[in-house]
């Protein structure tokens, strides 16, 4: 009808879009983005033995060090997630990349414990404002029949990365110093920041959502689906079902029915965070401490990182196909019984290395499967906000999981002890999860008027 204006529903939209080239090229980027950033969070742990050794102290002396890194992650993961769904994914992933870059470049430079300190909690509020905007911006581009395995997916870059890491640094370390791992680390994202600038698009939802130009909103939707960009004009309007947020974006998250669901995803990703940190820092110690063979208990830590992507990847696609509380709870149940295992096999290498590995595939798989999760909970308003928070949470617990490894041995408990210590916070994120699915959101979006880009 003349004068009548053509509206398209943006999330219908997306959900129609065949897969192709642009979702590829997003999942890829954000993909690159989480291994660097996995890279850069693991550099400090190759390094810290040499530089020990160069500077004359006690590598127990950089366990400030390693927190400072966990704390900027925790400090960028409640600032700058909020900042994202006030000023757009792309720029705060920019604005991320920039920091983490910078900083770990300067920590090449770095000549006393202070300066190491401050640069590397630096750099890790870069890291920690990258990764919950990688997962939004990627759950935003992806159909509901693939959300979770693309998620999951692409944060499989980083455990990848922290592997990229492990193999490089040392060559590195011997031909250039330890100084050189930094450097590759810093110019590294320094570089990818350019490929984004031009490559990463900003948030098709979040654009609508915040009023963007219709010109601008077109031209991505032509980009996501070419078979309908014929439909799109000048006149064109573009509508998003979902609600607006108005105020202080985390309070949010616990109006409209969230508070319930916010506090069990906050309590899910804190007590797993707790344990698969638990498991990284002390599972080589614990396992020399039983009389293993000090090169099988650092295989032991790779073993653990190979069974959490196995993981990722299937518990991705369980997701897309089922219930995801119910495949994420029994995933971390199964994990409390493969510590189990773990504790009682530290003298069969057979038992242990696939209890390890299963332990791996659900603490780490289920948590990789967890930021998905996380993602569909919240409306795109609040999305950054809702997964920055939850990882910002769970890195509390990803620090005080080595602490109290550390606590229960100078306490005098034995090695089995203390890995059976961590059974209790897995069953705690099952009980989380499985409680997620009594209490879910109401849906604010089916209730609320459709936003409309003008």
């Amino acid at each position: 009808m003349p004068g009548q204006q053509h509206v398209i529903d943006v999330t219908a939209a997306i959900e129609r879009a065949r897969f192709g080239r642009f979702q590829f090229l997003i999942t890829a980027l954000c993909a690159l983005i989480a291994l660097l950033d996995g890279f850069d969070t693991q550099a400090i742990a190759y390094v810290a033995p040499v530089i020990a050794e160069q500077w004359g102290m006690s590598v127990a002396g950089f366990g400030p060090i390693f927190g400072a890194g966990l704390a900027g992650l925790t400090v960028g993961a409640f600032i700058l997630s909020p900042a994202a769904d006030r000023f757009g994914r792309k720029s705060i992933i920019l604005l991320s990349m920039l920091i983490f870059g910078v900083f770990s470049l300067v920590t090449a430079w770095a000549g006393t414990m202070n300066e190491l300190l401050i640069y590397r909690f630096l750099t890790g509020v870069g890291l920690g404002g990258a990764m919950p905007n990688i997962i939004a911006l990627t759950s935003e581009y992806a159909p509901a029949r693939l959300r979770a395995t693309l998620v999951t997916i692409m944060f499989c870059g980083f455990p990848f990365g922290s592997t990229v890491g492990g193999v490089i640094s040392a060559p590195l370390i011997a031909a250039y110093g330890w100084q050189s791992v930094f450097i590759v680390g810093g110019v590294a994202p320094l570089a990818v920041l350019l490929v984004l600038i031009v490559w990463l698009p900003e948030s098709l939802r979040y654009l609508v959502a915040s009023g963007a130009p219709r010109e601008r909103i077109g031209g991505i939707l032509k980009r996501l689906d070419p078979e309908h960009a014929s439909r799109i004009d000048a006149g064109t309007g573009f509508v998003l079902h979902e609600p607006k947020a108005a105020g202080f974006t985390v309070a949010k998250l616990f109006q409209e029915g969230r508070a319930r669901t916010t506090l069990l995803l906050w309590a899910a990703f804190f007590m797993n965070l707790l344990v698969m940190y638990f498991l990284v820092n002390w599972l080589p110690s614990l396992l020399r401490a039983s009389g293993m063979p000090i090169g099988t208990a650092i295989l032991s830590t790779a073993v653990l990182n190979l069974g959490g992507v196995v993981g990722a990847i299937a518990l991705g696609r369980m997701i897309d196909r089922m219930n995801p509380h119910l495949v994420l709870g029994s995933a971390y149940a199964a994990s409390a019984l493969f510590i189990v295992g773990v504790a009682f096999g530290s003298h069969d290498l057979w038992l242990l290395m696939p209890a390890v590995f299963l332990a791996g595939f659900g603490v780490v798989g289920a948590q990789i499967g967890m930021n998905a999760l996380a993602a569909g909970i919240y409306p795109t308003a609040i999305r950054s906000t809702g997964v920055g928070w939850a990882l910002g949470i769970g890195r509390i617990g990803s620090i005080i999981g080595p602490v109290a490894g550390g606590a229960l041995l100078g306490a005098g408990w034995s090695a089995q002890g203390v890995v059976l210590a961590a059974v209790g916070p897995a069953l705690l994120a099952s009980l989380a999860v499985f409680a997620l699915r009594r209490h879910p959101v109401p849906s604010a979006a089916l209730k609320a008027s459709a936003t409309l880009a003008h």
